[in-house]
């Protein structure tokens, strides 16, 4: 079974846990600027998606607060049975009309 995790840079981000195999990434181009990042994972089992949040950490406090982590519940994700219907799924994020949106893979 396969999973889509996302990331936006400076708001959050989603890491791997134990159960979780990253099999393909990409970043989401949004007229040609990097807004997202997309990992399809092959999930072994119900798992805990580890979400850090970036935002609202304030560059100019003299006490930054440590980021807010989460863990969220498989069971909340979309699951594909086959790495195709994951991909074609994120290819369908990835459409919008005729706007300059566009997935470039990862190594």
């Amino acid at each position: 079974m396969y999973v889509i995790l996302s990331s936006k840079p400076g708001q959050f981000r989603t890491e791997l846990v134990e159960g979780l195999v990253a099999v393909e990434a990409y970043d989401y181009l949004f007229y040609g600027r990097k807004t997202a990042h997309f990992v399809i994972a092959e999930m072994a089992h119900p798992v805990k998606v580890k979400v850090i949040e970036e935002s609202g950490q304030d560059a100019d406090d003299a006490s930054p607060q440590p980021p807010a982590i989460n863990y969220v519940p498989s069971k909340f994700l979309d699951k594909f049975d086959t790495l195709q219907e994951a991909r074609d799924e994120l290819k369908r994020l990835a459409t919008f009309g005729s706007m300059d949106i566009s997935l470039v893979r990862r190594e």
